[in-house]
């Protein structure tokens, strides 16, 4: 896996949130830069088309089904541009869009998906019964490794943005954020 230099340009949240150097809440956000970096850092390793196990069009798949059950809009556009740039199956993408994954053809891709639905919309549900679906539908345990980082992530992520676009509302509305 190659370790990614952080460039402000590149920043994913600061792009989908609309955050420009030198607004207030670039200033806050990059009080402390290194939470930043951490964040972009995370994003580019769980992301990395080098990083072995999981493909990483099934990595974009669980993040964009993870966006669209949030449901977050920007993030998931990003995931479905990401999707369709590695040239991944357009009827795919719509039923995992949609939430029709019963359909899909891959038993181990079929049961992390239906995992990414049960962490995302019930986690109390996610115990031991919803994790060991994966083995049993042949997922190897590092993968399982990978996938329950990757939606943590995708958690995190997704709060992050709404709640920076929460913020800069507010500070639209003039109301202190």
């Amino acid at each position: 896996m190659t370790t990614p230099v952080y460039s402000p340009a590149d920043d994913l949240i600061d792009r989908i949130v609309g955050i420009q150097a030198g607004d207030a809440l670039h200033a806050v956000r990059h009080q402390r830069d290194k939470v930043a970096v951490a964040t972009q850092g995370s994003y580019d390793a769980l992301f990395d088309p080098a990083l072995a196990g999981v493909s990483l069009t099934d990595r974009l798949l669980v993040a964009l089904y993870a966006c669209a059950l949030t449901p977050a809009s920007e993030l998931a556009e990003h995931y479905r541009t990401r999707l369709n740039e590695q040239g991944a199956d357009a009827g795919l993408i719509a039923a995992v869009e949609n939430d029709k994954i019963d359909g899909v053809p891959d038993t181990a891709l079929r049961a992390i998906l239906a995992f990414t639905r049960t962490l995302i919309l019930d986690p109390v549900k996610g115990d031991k019964a919803a994790l060991e679906t994966l083995p049993a539908a042949g997922v190897s345990t590092p993968d399982v490794v990978t996938i329950a980082q990757l939606i943590a992530f995708l958690s995190y992520q997704v709060r992050l943005v709404a709640s920076l676009k929460a913020m800069a509302a507010a500070r639209a509305q003039g109301v202190a954020a």
